[in-house]
């Protein structure tokens, strides 16, 4: 039988109205528990590999870093682990009845490439329970989430159970997991808290919870969280020293050119003139002493046009607009040198 157009035409006329008949009839099932046919399951696997490889290609990305463990381990434990399981935590009855059941990363990860997992977290995977990442503009925290991926085979359960666990101390155990027990930060990637005013700590927790200041790990350590809450804590935080009492930190070298008097030919302002001891605005976040690794984030996100805070925040995405890496890393460096500077009453 020889098919000519007309035939394709028909089949165009009424494929459409079967295909919505048969759907209205409710006899095509959509129960998880009875699966996938073994070529629907073969399928949407292949698509999904292939779509997360092509992508992939299209957006290389740099390597994950490595110091950056406790805060995205803490997210995955809250967020991850509940579906994905972890050492020492095997994943709950409910969740293996999910189709498609979410896989055991500890001996998935190392079938994909860096740019393959930073594609997934970021993005997610479309008719799976895989979200994506709630703060599409921190391809930063999608990174860490890659470098925590790849550490995640090797991890026993008293190691992950140790990157998890919050130490003790005077923050609440949802803080010092990743800003450590009084506050003094908990790694390169991570701010240090004590010494902020009470009025910048309550203003950053406030965008967080709202929205204005994205960040996936931060948004789900608010979740839920009441205002007043975020408001004590944010008064405790600024009773916390900035140091630990032992001797005093090495001042550091002068200051460089574009933090003392800026390049006013290219909009950049003084970074002292804001940042600089003493101040009087309360909203201006003290800079000595922070992670170096973490403020030049921060001002890559500004100068990038994707970091929002407090009411300021405007005003430091014009003054980093005109930044360059290179500058950018200077000024982070030098500010991590600084002597930390406690808050005043």
């Amino acid at each position: 039988m020889r098919i000519r157009a007309r035939h394709l035409l028909y089949a165009l006329l009424v494929a459409p109205p079967a295909a919505l008949l048969l759907a209205w009839l409710g006899v095509i099932g959509v129960g998880a528990a009875s699966g996938h046919w073994a070529v629907t399951d073969w399928f949407l696997h292949f698509t999904m590999r292939s779509s997360v490889r092509t992508a992939a290609l299209l957006d290389p990305v740099p390597a994950p870093p490595d110091d950056a463990l406790r805060p995205a381990a803490g997210h995955y434990d809250r967020g991850c682990a509940p579906c994905h399981g972890a050492p020492g935590k095997p994943r709950p009855p409910q969740v293996l009845g999910m189709l498609p059941k979410p896989p055991d990363l500890v001996g998935r990860v190392g079938s994909w490439s860096d740019a393959e997992l930073h594609r997934i977290v970021m993005h997610g995977v479309r008719f799976t329970g895989m979200p994506a990442w709630p703060a599409q503009a921190r391809d930063d925290e999608g990174l860490m989430m890659v470098a925590f991926l790849r550490a995640l085979p090797d991890l026993s359960p008293e190691d992950y159970a140790g990157l998890v666990t919050a130490p003790e101390g005077t923050l609440p155990a949802g803080c010092s997991g990743c800003h450590g027990p009084e506050g003094r930060g908990g790694g390169p990637r991570v701010p240090r808290l004590a010494g902020q005013s009470e009025t910048y700590l309550r203003q950053s927790l406030a965008a967080y919870a709202q929205g204005g200041r994205e960040s996936g790990i931060m948004a789900q350590a608010v979740n839920g969280v009441p205002s007043e809450t975020l408001a004590e804590i944010a008064r405790h935080v600024a009773r916390l020293p900035a140091t630990d009492g032992g001797a005093d930190p090495a001042p550091a070298t002068p200051a460089p050119a574009i933090a003392r008097v800026g390049r006013p030919e290219h909009g950049v302002p003084a970074c002292l003139s804001c940042h600089g001891e003493p101040r009087k605005n309360p909203s201006v976040p003290r800079l000595g002493g922070q992670p170096a690794a973490y403020l030049a984030a921060q001002l890559r996100l500004f100068r990038d046009g994707e970091r929002g805070g407090g009411p300021y925040a405007n005003v430091m995405a014009r003054a980093a607009a005109g930044l360059e890496d290179e500058e950018i890393d200077m000024l982070a460096a030098w500010f991590s040198q600084a002597p930390p500077e406690p808050a005043k009453p």
